[in-house]
């Protein structure tokens, strides 16, 4: 068990990283982070874009470490700008491909089948700033199946991984 921090939730119900880069992103609300949201198994998270979605199941969540974003660019990085939906500060989640991770808020415990990394795309380098996809490289977070139903918050958890990858904290 590792306890851990979820920093930021975020639920959009819109894909904003559409087209060209060199567009801009699609307008949408100025701040789509919640502070609580409810997971569904293999849906995702209720009111998020990917929910339910037949092409998305085993990607429906994308969880990223804060240690990874890259600050150097742009210091007040965040999920808007990623737009990745679980930010976990102490753990090192992209080493964990291939295994179970379970999240505990304190709500009861979310199971995610951590399936694929997440790899960033040209759209980092407008969200985020010149450089951004190079520096999120290897680190850009995972793809997720949720294996349960559950509910995650900001604010303190345990996370407990089973099967493969790595559990290390940062």
């Amino acid at each position: 068990m590792i306890e851990v921090e979820v920093r930021q939730l975020l639920v959009s119900p819109a894909h904003r990283l559409a087209g060209r880069p060199a567009d801009g992103p699609s307008p949408g609300p100025s701040d789509e982070r919640v502070e609580r949201v409810e997971v569904r198994r293999g849906l995702g998270l209720v009111g998020d874009r990917y929910y339910g979605r037949p092409a998305h199941r085993d990607a429906s969540v994308t969880i990223m470490s804060v240690e990874r974003l890259p600050r150097e660019i742009a210091p007040s990085v965040d999920l808007r700008h990623t737009r990745r939906n679980v930010l976990l500060e102490g753990v090192d989640i992209d080493s964990l491909v291939g295994a179970t991770v379970t999240v505990d808020c304190g709500t009861g415990p979310v199971p995610f089948a951590v399936n694929r990394p997440a790899r960033p795309c040209a759209w980092m380098d407008v969200t985020i700033g010149p450089g951004a996809q190079r520096a999120l490289r290897g680190g850009g977070g995972v793809r997720c199946t949720p294996l349960g139903d559950g509910v995650l918050t900001v604010g303190p958890a345990r996370l407990w991984v089973t099967g493969g990858g790595t559990a290390t904290e940062v």
